[in-house]
């Protein structure tokens, strides 16, 4: 696996080595010892979370409260998305950055977001499923979350507006600067 630090450097793309012959490939997808090696610290991941999602589907912009934060690899088992992460952590001199990485399943690279980010993607193929390794459990009622269509943020979702699917708990979501971001960036959040 080759890891690569993207423009905030919290941000790791993962990049695998695929071993290919006439029968397919192999490669590995999570190797613990050589991640936690190049993120820095431990992260343990306990679930993993899979979505099938069509064309057009747009999911986030989302992030849990401090104590129930999660870090999170995102990877596609089928089809391709672009998927989107926002520095949420005050006092970061990335503070409302938008990364966003094309993740597929013919590349397979995945990306890793800590906690303290909000996280999204929009499906780019006829449709997708994603696989995401968290480290915390769910807790209900403990999600934040931020508009798809924040101004601020301006992010291309690579979806023409019209046919955009969003479910009705993200169309009814705040703006970015009407949301108070519970991330310290001079806290360890991990």
């Amino acid at each position: 696996m080759n890891y690569k630090r993207l423009e905030i450097p919290e941000l790791i793309l993962c990049e695998p080595k695929l071993h290919e012959d006439n029968r397919g490939f192999v490669f590995e997808s999570f190797k613990k010892k050589s991640f936690n090696l190049f993120v820095g610290f431990e992260v343990d991941f306990c679930q993993d979370n899979i979505s099938y999602s069509k064309y057009g589907v747009i999911r986030g912009l989302h992030t849990n409260t401090l104590d129930f934060a999660q870090s999170k690899l995102v990877s596609v088992l089928q089809g391709k998305i672009l998927d989107v992460a926002v520095d949420f952590r005050v006092g970061s001199p990335s503070f409302g950055k938008v990364i966003c990485v094309e993740l597929d399943s013919v590349e397979n690279k995945q990306l890793f977001i800590p906690r303290g980010f909000l996280h999204g993607f929009s499906v780019l193929s006829q449709d997708a499923i994603v696989n995401i390794k968290i480290d915390r459990y769910f807790a209900a009622g403990e999600s934040i979350g931020v508009r798809y269509d924040d101004e601020y943020l301006n992010i291309d979702w690579k979806i023409p507006k019209e046919l955009q699917i969003l479910s009705n708990v993200d169309k009814k979501l705040l703006n970015f600067n009407d949301i108070s971001s519970p991330f310290d960036y001079n806290s360890q959040l991990y």
